[in-house]
């Protein structure tokens, strides 16, 4: 019952906290910003409206949506929120939501590609390039925590107090990781300085350019899937930043979204003060994470011999 819980306020938080960043980019911006409900009222106003389909699509655009949305929500049944234990847990399980979080992507970009669009495949294009050095970054990682708890669960790595044990086996390299998961974060939910999530210039869009056909309850679907899966992002970075546990659920939930409020004030933060990166820029930023993990692999193995 308590995951459950966890999982429902992960849920019904993950738009709120994502409005949040609206408002620290607007206090940046000496204006009072939008409520933080925003995202709730958008996403009833276009669940509420009907969606348009353009004749040479198929049925790859109707499952765009639906799949990167299910494969956000499964992802979130495996995430130990809070440091609670998950809804689903196995040994290997981490393997599976990486490549979940690949089929979503995969959709989404079918879906790009199957509007005949040149706009949109050029957004699909880049969708694909980027995210495979993320991708290399989260697989390097997932050696180093192997190595230092021999799991292939989530829950063995963000769990209760498991985050402090990673930091006694790894020391300051992990403060490398917890980086590098920030930029994974960054790349993966399209903000800036990888994408700019407010810009409408379909030359420099990479995921808004991608959905610029869907419409209506198809466009809300896709909106909902991209903040499921900026919490799970958020969530592995406070866990690492922040791996104490005080060993009572309501206090140890109630530090968790402090903490967690702070990533997504961080992230607001960041597109405040800086400017996306030109699109030839993008990559060695992209890469910045992946030699981080690979260095603080590469110290820790060398630590514990």
């Amino acid at each position: 019952m308590k995951s459950i819980v966890f999982l429902i306020l992960a849920m019904l938080l993950a738009p709120v906290y994502s409005a949040w960043i609206l408002k620290v980019k607007a206090w940046f911006g000496g204006r009072k910003g939008s409520p933080v409900l925003i995202n709730y009222y958008t996403l009833i106003k276009l669940f509420q409206k009907g969606s348009v389909y353009s004749t040479s699509t198929t049925v790859i655009f109707k499952l765009g949506p639906m799949v990167s949305l299910c494969a956000a929500t499964v992802v979130l049944m495996f995430l130990p929120v809070a440091g609670q234990p998950p809804l689903f847990s196995f040994s290997g399980d981490i393997i599976l939501l990486l490549y979940l979080l690949g089929l979503g992507r995969f959709f989404t970009i079918a879906a790009a590609m199957d509007t005949a669009s040149p706009f949109e495949g050029m957004g699909a294009a880049r969708e694909a390039y980027f995210p495979i050095i993320c991708e290399a970054t989260l697989f390097m990682s997932l050696i180093l925590f192997y190595t230092l708890t021999g799991e292939l669960s989530l829950a063995a790595f963000l769990e209760g107090g498991q985050p402090l044990a990673l930091w006694h086996k790894a020391g300051p390299p992990l403060l490398f990781v917890a980086i590098a998961f920030f930029i994974v974060l960054l790349t993966e939910s399209s903000r800036v300085p990888v994408d700019d999530p407010a810009t409408h210039l379909e030359l420099t869009m990479i995921h808004e350019v991608m959905v610029l056909d869907h419409s209506g309850p198809d466009f809300g679907l896709i909106e909902l899937g991209s903040f499921f899966k900026l919490f799970f992002y958020s969530t592995l970075v406070t866990r690492l930043i922040w791996p104490f546990s005080l060993g009572h659920p309501v206090a140890d939930a109630v530090l968790f979204f402090i903490i967690l409020g702070l990533v997504y004030t961080a992230i607001g933060v960041t597109e405040s003060v800086m400017a996306r990166y030109r699109m030839d820029k993008v990559p060695q930023f992209v890469l910045t994470s992946f030699a981080l993990v690979f260095f603080a692999t590469v110290i820790t193995l060398e630590f514990m011999k």
